[in-house]
């Protein structure tokens, strides 16, 4: 008889094992993820949703042979168990009642008792990056975006203003408007909103993760800054696109340049993290 390789009766095992909770999973949840794509990730507000949720699993497939091969006491199914019946219902009551944040949320917490349930405890520890990770893409409550979003656009609106007066363009500004030359500009949530702070928020904290600093004080530092980079990437990005309408007319400011101008955002930010980083690191030489 000829004997089958042991890794290979591995991967069956494992396939054997995993295929069904996967099968499971996306019966559960493919639904949700059609309402998303055909829904709230098509606004440019929440376009950072599918990235979220790509980066996530990209970090939990890094981590998969880590956890898979852990030799240790499997403890907290009974806590796994809680987990996912709670989740359960926050998923009925969210899909039943159009609730994205109870719907969306309640995945995240199926993946986390699963791990508990399959491996227990240590599961948290290896792969609490990505499930945290994973929160960022679920939407926040319209009540408190509204009440959060004001002041910022507020804030971003009167620094974009000063420095182009500054530098002696024809601009002035009531409230969240600004007027440029002939041109009117209101600044929309999504361009200087709470959830394009979160995202930059996102990205900031996946850069931490992916670069892994062992020194302290140059992660807590980073991760400090993060919130002023995103506030500095937004208010960049009101500059562009006023510099836009202004020289090139409204249709450039509303169309492809405007779409562009979100790239703008995201590439500000991760040059403006790295900047920091760089800085840091230098000190921290010098020290």
């Amino acid at each position: 008889m000829l004997a089958i390789p042991q890794r290979l009766l591995h991967s069956k095992s494992l396939i054997s094992e995993w295929l069904p909770i996967l099968v499971g999973i996306l019966v559960l949840f493919i639904p949700t993820f059609f309402t998303l794509i055909n829904g709230i990730w098509t606004k440019e507000e929440h376009a950072h949703g599918p990235i979220i949720l790509f980066l996530s699993f990209w970090l939990m497939y890094r981590k998969w042979p880590e956890l898979l091969y852990k030799k240790e006491r499997i403890s907290g199914q009974t806590a796994g168990w809680v987990i996912f019946f709670i989740a359960l219902t926050l998923y009925i009551i969210g899909r039943s009642q159009q609730i994205l944040l109870f719907e969306i949320g309640s995945s995240v917490l199926v993946l986390m008792a699963i791990l508990l349930i399959k491996f227990g405890y240590i599961a948290l520890k290896i792969m609490w990056f990505p499930l945290f990770f994973l929160l960022f893409m679920i939407p926040l409550p319209g009540q408190l975006v509204s009440l959060l979003t004001m002041p910022m656009k507020m804030a971003v609106s009167y620094v974009a203003e000063n420095i182009l007066f500054w530098i002696d363009y024809p601009i002035a500004r009531n409230g969240v408007v600004l007027q440029i030359g002939q041109y009117q500009l209101l600044v929309a949530d999504a361009c200087a909103g709470l959830q394009t702070l979160l995202t930059l928020e996102a990205l900031g904290l996946f850069y931490l993760n992916l670069i892994q600093h062992g020194s302290l004080f140059r992660n807590v530092v980073l991760a400090i800054l993060i919130v002023p980079i995103s506030f500095t990437a937004n208010v960049i990005r009101v500059i562009v696109l006023t510099l836009v309408t202004f020289h090139y007319g409204d249709a450039a400011g509303q169309g492809f340049l405007h779409e562009f101008a979100g790239l703008v955002l995201f590439i500000t930010a991760l040059i403006l993290i790295m900047s920091a980083d760089g800085l840091l690191q230098y000190y921290s030489k010098k020290q």
